[in-house]
């Protein structure tokens, strides 16, 4: 079963692990790999800012992915939405998927948010279609956003709505508990 659950101590080294490997790293937006400290620093403020959320995507109790939003302050009831999965042994199982769908669910029950938005480089196909599997629709394209390794990298915007979601929310939900990914 994949399950989403807050982030305690262990995790900042799990995280800091996943994200050293170039297959995850090639799909992040920042500039350059952070040290060790400014990963540790970005974990706190993770874990302590009451204007970001983070959740550890876990399979089978097993630790799997993250997904984080941030800007839950604003006045608008917005937020920016970015996941990834870590574990190699976790990609193309669903996980991805199952992790959204949990997440979109505390976004929109739980954190009362009216949109959740996300910007996903334009070549990380995976990515693209998990969020279109769950409902994110593509709102905009910026070329040349993002510089990764001196190399400009153009950047998908995706968004969805918590009406959105609410009408796709029980087949979505029903979908993962029939292939056994959620609890019911």
């Amino acid at each position: 079963m994949i399950d989403l659950r807050d982030l305690c101590d262990e995790d900042e080294g799990v995280l800091f692990k996943w994200r050293s490997e170039p297959e995850v790293d090639r799909w992040m937006s920042d500039a350059a790999f952070p040290s060790r400290e400014a990963h540790s620093a970005w974990f706190s403020l993770l874990r302590s800012d009451p204007d970001m959320r983070g959740w550890l995507i876990t399979r089978g109790g097993t630790p799997s992915g993250l997904l984080t939003l941030s800007g839950l302050l604003s006045h608008h009831r917005r937020a920016s939405w970015n996941w990834f999965l870590g574990s190699a042994e976790a990609r193309g199982r669903g996980v991805g998927r199952a992790a959204q769908v949990l997440g979109l669910d505390r976004a929109f029950g739980e954190l009362g948010l009216h949109k959740v938005f996300a910007e996903v480089m334009a070549d990380n196909d995976a990515a693209l279609k998990a969020q279109a599997a769950t409902g994110f629709r593509r709102e905009g394209y910026l070329r040349g956003h993002v510089l990764k390794t001196g190399v400009a990298r153009d950047v998908v915007l995706l968004g969805i709505l918590a009406s959105e979601w609410n009408a796709l929310r029980e087949t979505a939900r029903r979908r993962l508990v029939e292939a056994n990914l959620i609890a019911p």
